[in-house]
């Protein structure tokens, strides 16, 4: 009854011809008149529901385009955010860091010379010296946040096991790294680098974990990464806070041709699986 009344609302015209013909079934006294009738029927159904089937598919069409069209836009504005990372990141380097570190050669000359005729102007541009220090620290710190400088010379695995190690000396979390090389594009091991670094941010503000396990390996024609801890989890089907990163995360391992598994549930952590076509052997070595 329902498919009907929403087909007199859709097609009144279809569904008054078909009652005229089904009448004329009914009422007509020679057998031609109600097959007429009969054929007459069939063809308004036929043709309702071709309408049907053809707005449907191309409904569908659009949904998918638009689709491709909304991943290809997240994909760019991912790597347009990661170029805004490196302009960043170089003018701190070269900028702040050389004025940083002008202002602390100047602090310490006039220290010198100084000596011991004021000591208060000493120990206050002691007190500067060590501040500078500390910000330029700091701005290092950012740089390489910004613009992973291990990952061009020493490589994936090395650059994975330091960012675990400064994770688990600034949560006093117990991180297990296990990594080997592999054969990656330098996009490819960006992606992978900031994966990792956007689970382990994840970890810090909502796991509340104790232990995380951090892995990369080769295995046969893929590479493969994991992050796994044992805290809160989460329901995947409702991620919270977490939505955006792990949307995040998909769309730039989708742009280097990888799959993301997220497995997770309240009280039982969360595991985060990444798999990444490897560059053959001749395209990797230089």
């Amino acid at each position: 009854m329902k498919f009907f009344i929403k087909l007199l609302q859709r097609q009144p015209i279809v569904c008054l011809s078909a009652g005229l013909a089904l009448l004329c079934l009914l009422l007509a006294p020679w057998a031609w008149l109600q097959l007429a009738a009969l054929g007459l029927l069939v063809l308004l159904l036929y043709q309702s529901l071709a309408r049907q089937q053809a707005a449907h598919d191309s409904l569908h069409l659009m949904v998918a385009e638009r689709t491709a069209e909304l991943i290809d836009l997240a994909q760019h504005l991912q790597w347009a955010r990661e170029d805004e990372r490196q302009r960043l990141a170089r003018d701190l380097h070269d900028e702040l860091g050389a004025l940083l570190t002008s202002a602390k050669l100047d602090a310490a000359r006039i220290r010198s010379r100084l000596g011991g005729s004021a000591p208060e102007a000493s120990e206050r541009l002691a007190h500067l010296v060590q501040s500078l220090d500390e910000v330029i620290a700091l701005t290092r710190r950012i740089v390489e946040d910004l613009l992973p400088s291990a990952l061009g010379n020493l490589g994936l695995p090395a650059t994975l096991e330091i960012l675990a190690q400064e994770f688990a000396a600034r949560s006093n979390v117990t991180v297990h790294c296990s990594v080997a090389p592999v054969r990656l594009s330098p996009r490819a091991e960006l992606a992978v680098y900031r994966l990792v670094q956007e689970a382990i941010n994840n970890i810090s503000k909502y796991a509340a974990a104790r232990q995380v396990w951090i892995t990369l390996a080769s295995q046969g024609t893929q590479a493969q990464v994991s992050v796994r801890d044992d805290g809160r989890g989460f329901d995947s089907a409702h991620p919270g806070g977490t939505s955006r990163g792990l949307l995040g995360m998909r769309y730039r391992v989708e742009a280097e041709q990888g799959r993301l598994r997220i497995r997770s549930a309240p009280g039982q952590g969360t595991l985060i699986e990444l798999s990444l076509p490897q560059l053959a052997e001749a395209a990797a070595s230089p």
